[in-house]
């Protein structure tokens, strides 16, 4: 029993001496949990990243929309099977988007290093393409083009678009971001619609930026940009004009060559309680292929052209709190993107009905171009001028209403007008002859647009464009222009005709 006894006093003495050596080794008292931290040096939203210095806000929205009478979205059908205006047009587009945004910045010596990027994933409904043809659905691409959608005959399909991705550290500016030479509203002055011609455009670019910060609201910037997509409509070689292609508005082959040199851009800009006022100029070099096949051909030299706009906001004005009114204005020579920015149309083919005996139908044909030549001579730059404005008046904290509209003139010198005219009035046997061909043209859009937001971030709107075509063509003549199989148009006699279209925005948005 005493040898038991003891035993047992052994042992619990053991583990009680086990347990204490256990306990030694625990902490004595747990680390605290590391909440994550506001970050109140760069506004509301921000917040530390755990264990780091650096400061993060996500933001966004979703949003769904269906045009009518549009043959995508955002802007009224101008050519295609949009402008064709017969059964094989559209009468709605439906789209669908998740746009997500991330904003991350660190202070630092040197000051603030700033990495932002917004991606885009968007399902656009396409249409059917004529006869025989059936919708095509769930095709999938990756790339940083319009992601609207706007092109006639798009296919329905999601999208992943990069609308942003730079970086900003000492005043410059790397990446692909919003270009310097644009106005913080673009083409969006009081509107959603995205072809607004008058000024630079909303399509950010890759580019290399300095913005200098003089104070009191004063900056200067001046950067180099990437001119392919963002800022080249047409460089045409004449020569190689056919039937089709100018039935379509395109003045001959396309010829832009491949990349020389960037866009070269300067802002100067005043930002303060009253509004803004910005100065702009942009230098853009036009780089033609060839003559013809091959290079043995030759080829034009290259040719800078340029572009200046001047753009105006004020705020608060008179007529209630909050309302603005936003303007700019703009010519160029040789750079017509900054005037005819890409989410509008480049080419210009609408139909309707006519009245001249003979006639099937009346068409509006035009084109834009950065500049024209024809084989063995130098290219003719082309001058376009312009202007945008909105309106936006809020009449209350749930509704506002905005007015907008856009102008844009597109004027051929004589040897491009001479170059263009023998091309259309052999090809497309125009009625009256060279003294009635005149490819100049003007485009204009007015429209209004009714916001409700029930609750913050929520908004519903109602948005109306009108477009309006008015070529230089004379009056009443008429051009003979082939079958076109994609749009359903007979080989016959057409009108030269001023065209116009009609469409309506409907959208449901949610913002964060």
């Amino acid at each position: 029993m005493k040898m038991m006894t003891s035993l047992l006093l052994t042992s619990a003495a053991g583990l009680i001496a086990v347990g204490g050596a256990e306990a030694a080794d625990l902490p004595v008292k747990a680390k605290a949990v590391e909440y994550v931290k506001i970050c109140s040096l760069y506004g509301a939203g921000f917040y530390y990243i755990p264990g780091s210095d650096t400061c993060i806000k996500l933001g966004g929205y979703m949003r769904a929309s269906t045009a009518l009478g549009a043959q995508g979205l955002w802007v009224a059908p101008t050519g295609g099977l949009g402008g064709a205006h017969n059964r094989l047009s559209n009468y709605y587009t439906a789209q669908s988007r998740f746009d997500l945004n991330v904003d991350t910045r660190t202070a630092t010596e040197y000051g603030v290093v700033r990495a932002y990027a917004e991606l885009a994933f968007t399902w656009t409904a396409g249409g059917y393409g004529g006869a025989g043809s059936t919708a095509i659905n769930g095709s999938t691409a990756y790339n940083g083009s319009n992601p609207a959608g706007s092109g006639s005959g798009s296919i329905s399909g999601g999208s992943l678009s990069v609308y942003y991705a730079f970086l900003q550290f000492a005043g410059f500016t790397f990446g692909r971001a919003q270009s310097q030479f644009s106005s913080p509203w673009t083409n969006y002055p009081a509107n959603s619609y995205d072809g607004l011609p008058g000024g630079g455009g909303w399509e950010a670019v890759n580019q290399i930026a300095y913005t200098a910060d003089f104070g009191q609201g004063i900056t200067a910037s001046f950067s180099a940009e990437d001119q392919v997509i963002r800022n080249t409509t047409n460089i045409w070689n004449v020569s190689g004009a056919t039937a089709a292609g100018l039935a379509a508005g395109s003045y001959g082959a396309g010829n832009i060559g491949g990349v020389r040199a960037p866009d070269l851009v300067a802002m100067l800009r005043v930002d303060q309680a009253w509004g803004l006022l910005q100065a702009s100029l942009a230098a853009h070099d036009n780089h033609a292929g060839y003559y013809g096949v091959d290079e043995t051909t030759g080829h034009p030299g290259d040719k800078w052209g340029w572009a200046g706009q001047l753009a105006l906001s004020i705020k608060n004005i008179p007529t209630g709190p909050g309302d603005t009114i936003n303007v700019q204005g703009v010519y160029t020579n040789g750079a017509s993107g900054y005037n005819f920015q890409p989410y509008g149309p480049y080419t210009f083919a609408l139909y309707s009905g006519t009245g001249v005996p003979g006639a099937y139908q009346s068409v509006g044909l035009a084109g834009v171009s950065d500049s024209v030549f024809v084989a063995g001579a130098g290219q003719q730059l082309t001058t376009t001028y312009g202007f945008n404005g909105g309106y936006t008046h809020n009449w209350s904290t749930n509704w506002n209403t905005t007015i907008f509209g856009g102008w844009g003139a597109v004027r051929y010198n004589n040897t491009a007008k001479g170059y263009i005219c023998g091309a259309f009035v052999t090809t497309l046997a125009l009625s009256s002859g060279a003294a009635g061909c005149n490819p100049d043209f003007n485009y204009s859009v007015v429209g209004t647009a009714t916001r409700w937001t029930p609750v913050k971030g929520l908004t519903f709107s109602a948005e109306l464009a009108y477009v309006m075509l008015d070529q230089k063509y004379a009056s009443g003549s008429t051009v003979t222009l082939p079958v076109q199989a994609g749009i359903a148009k007979p080989g016959a006699a057409y009108e030269l005709k001023d065209q116009n279209s009609l469409a309506l925005l409907l959208r449901a948005q949610r913002n964060w």
